[in-house]
């Protein structure tokens, strides 16, 4: 969502400036065109050529440097830029912006700018709980076209542990996508459900699938750059979305990791109730061995092959599109190998769901483990639309832009 945006990356004199070359290597590896502003102390932290190389253009780093490309330099970035960053942000930064003091090449474009602006904060522990540092973090909370992002606890560059570590580039870069985002599910609460589930038939081995979650992360950060409440219910997978932690707030995406059908049906049972949306992208197994043997089997001699009872799991989507109320919106997904479509409708039917997202094995590039896909989407109402391969995250944004409409 990054291609094409034009991006101003403000960086201040602190130690954490050694990490904002690979922010900007990210930034522009997604398509993004990067400018760079920084104070002159920031440079003592990491080289202007290495920014220029890196970004591709001039750094900004003098009001009255006689190369820069305008004469009113924070002026035209601010006038070209989509999306400002301000990382690290010191405490002497963060008390100059607020208090509207502009007298270096970052502090005037700051000043300058209107569009949104995502501020990282980096100091020592004890800087960080000084009250006028904690109050020129609110004052710019406040702003409305500022995100403003909290520091997070660990070792600090000083030798100490406390809570004033600048969040890794990764989440920065979460937070400019944040930033651009039009927030059209501000305050709901979303239910997702993501990932395999494992039935267990001794303490070694158990029943699964090949999801890996990819989907349903997707899913949940493309509802939480909306705005969006999100819990998600994950089974085990290796990897899980990070979402950055804002100043003053509660966190928006609460994870729930779960192992079993059984434990997925009980904690996405009990989460309903408070969903306005639920989307149910979770591979939950429809069966689970009849009794879990409580040391490992062993295979007996001359054994050529093994009985294993099963049961039913409890079918998540039809208990809740029984239960769903008025107003509450119910996704649900199919996975299927043959006959696609015609088992896709009669599951949106049979379950009441509001939209089904299918998907079929028999497209390349789409399925288990893949970072694309390729997917149908059937309403209730008895449309459909197809969505053609593309990244897992402009699937996502194309679901939720469809859940918008229902």
């Amino acid at each position: 969502m990054l291609k094409g945006k034009h991006i101003v990356v403000g960086i201040s004199g602190g130690i954490a400036a050694y990490k904002i070359p690979e922010l900007i290597r990210i930034l522009r590896k997604e398509g993004a065109e990067v400018k760079v502003t920084t104070t002159k102390n920031a440079l003592e932290f990491v080289t202007e050529l290495t920014l220029q190389t890196l970004s591709g253009n001039k750094v900004y780093s003098d009001v009255f440097a006689a190369i820069n490309e305008h004469s009113t330099e924070h002026i035209s970035l601010p006038d070209w830029a989509d999306v400002m960053i301000v990382a690290p942000a010191t405490a002497d930064l963060i008390g100059k912006m607020a208090h509207g003091i502009a007298d270096d090449a970052l502090t005037t474009t700051f000043c300058a700018m209107c569009k949104p602006v995502v501020i990282a904060p980096a100091m020592n522990d004890k800087m960080y709980l000084n009250p006028a540092t904690q109050e020129a973090m609110r004052k710019l909370s406040g702003q409305t076209n500022v995100t403003m992002l909290d520091c997070v606890a660990g070792e600090l560059a000083c030798g100490t542990t406390g809570k004033g570590r600048m969040q890794e580039v990764n989440v920065l870069a979460e937070s400019i996508r944040y930033a651009l985002t039009n927030k059209d599910l501000e305050n709901k609460n979303v239910l997702i459900t993501s990932g395999p589930t494992q039935e267990a038939i001794d303490p070694v081995r158990y029943l699964s699938n090949h999801s890996t979650g990819k989907q349903g992360n997707a899913l949940a950060l493309s509802c939480w750059r909306r705005g969006a409440n999100i819990t998600l219910i994950a089974g085990p997978v290796s990897a899980l979305p990070s979402v950055p932690l804002f100043y003053g707030c509660k966190e928006q995406l609460d994870i729930i990791p779960v192992t079993s059908a059984a434990q997925m049906a009980e904690q996405t049972l009990e989460q309903f109730e408070h969903a306005d949306i639920a989307i149910l992208c979770a591979a939950v197994a429809d069966f689970a061995p009849t009794e879990t043997a409580q040391e490992k089997i062993k295979k007996q001699p001359g054994q050529t092959q093994m009985t294993l009872a099963l049961k039913t799991t409890t079918d998540i989507a039809a208990t809740l599109g029984k239960t769903k109320r008025t107003g509450q919106k119910l996704i649900g997904f199919a996975l299927e190998t043959c006959n696609e479509q015609s088992h896709a409708l009669h599951k949106m039917e049979s379950k009441q769901l509001d939209m089904i997202v299918l998907n079929s094995l028999q497209d390349q590039g789409a399925g288990f483990g893949c970072n694309t896909n390729k997917v149908t989407l059937f309403f209730n109402n008895g449309t459909k639309k197809d969505v053609p391969l593309q990244s897992k995250e402009d699937i996502a944004d194309c679901i939720v832009d469809s859940i918008n409409l229902l």
